[in-house]
């Protein structure tokens, strides 16, 4: 393996010139820089960015630990996290927690022992408990996405309680009264306020919903899917139906489809989280769609400046959503 004497000899310079041109921390003339350059390429020279970054305490990497498989939403909140830590020379470490609180804590440790300089967590339903105390010990800056917890710690997500009870409020307004809710991870911060918002919708009307109506997808296709088809082999099944995140709206439309109830004629659907596909085929989905990409940035933004040495206060901020109205709760907007 070459090393930075390799370099320094290949092109006629002290080994100080190539450490300087390396880590920027003297001019060089473009001359004397060039000649180190291709001294590198030629003998397949790789600078040790880890050992460089070690000694000065900081690798440039952002730990995130997230639920990727379980929700296709993820992935995109992923990308505008990675594009916008990428943008400002971070490297993004990623850990699937796959929103089990165990699992999560193994992912944090292995982030902190990468020694990451910050991480951005999207918290489990245990993780108030388990892993919040494990990166407040490290000392490690941390931004909580998508779910808010009761920490001081900067947090960002979208808004709940107003979108799911605005898609509930519509199917009301379409003189539906038996209304089905499939809501998510029970224990999630998400899942607790989308379900009061399909509540907050029928008090505001002075009606009573079916409990016996809202049953829990577990935040996942499957269970959804299961969820829907025993509410449907009920004596009175529901005329709309109110899926509050998008993996479920899948298990949904699965379920409906093996029981042969067209959308919206036998049952309108409404849904919390948006599909980019979801505008392409017929039925074409009402849904809320979340803001991915300016939640992602605010979350890396607020990382940077704590990393930068901001001691303010916490703070929690809500990304507005957008209500994509089309026809899957049978209007034809």
């Amino acid at each position: 393996m070459a090393t930075m004497a390799d370099v320094a000899r290949v092109a006629g310079v002290a080994g100080s010139t190539v450490s300087h041109v390396l880590n920027g921390t003297r001019n060089v003339s473009e001359a004397t820089r060039g000649r180190v350059l291709e001294a590198m390429d030629t003998t397949g020279y790789r600078y040790n960015s880890l050992a460089r970054s070690l000694a000065v305490s900081k690798t440039r990497t952002i730990g995130l630990s997230i639920s990727v498989l379980t929700n296709p939403y993820f992935g995109s909140l992923v990308n505008a996290i990675e594009k916008r830590a990428r943008a400002e020379g971070y490297t993004l470490v990623l850990g699937d927690s796959h929103d089990d609180a165990e699992n999560e804590l193994r992912v944090v440790n292995s982030l902190l022992d990468r020694r990451v300089d910050g991480l951005i967590v999207a918290p489990s339903a245990g993780a108030q408990e388990a892993t919040l105390p494990v990166i407040a010990k490290a000392g490690t800056p941390v931004v909580l996405i998508d779910r808010f917890l009761d920490a001081e710690c900067d947090q960002v997500e979208p808004e709940n309680v107003g979108p799911a009870r605005r898609i509930t409020e519509h199917l009301l307004e379409k003189g539906h009264t038996r209304i089905g809710a499939i809501s998510g991870l029970p224990g999630l911060q998400t899942s607790t306020e989308r379900l009061q918002g399909f509540r907050e919708a029928f008090a505001a009307r002075g009606l009573r919903y079916d409990e016996a109506l809202v049953a829990s997808g577990e935040s996942q296709a499957e269970a959804a899917r299961t969820a829907v088809l025993g509410l449907f082999r009920r004596s009175d099944p529901p005329t709309g139906l109110v899926v509050l995140n998008n993996a479920m709206t899948i298990g949904t439309m699965q379920a409906l489809r093996e029981l042969e109830l067209r959308v919206p004629d036998d049952v309108a659907l409404v849904c919390y989280d948006d599909f980019e596909w979801a505008d392409l085929f017929e039925p074409r989905l009402t849904a809320i769609a979340q803001d991915v990409v300016t939640m992602g940035a605010t979350a890396v933004e607020m990382l940077l400046r704590r990393l930068a040495g901001d001691a303010g206060p916490a703070r929690k901020l809500r990304i507005p959503t957008t209500f994509n109205h089309r026809n899957s709760c049978g209007c034809r907007p």
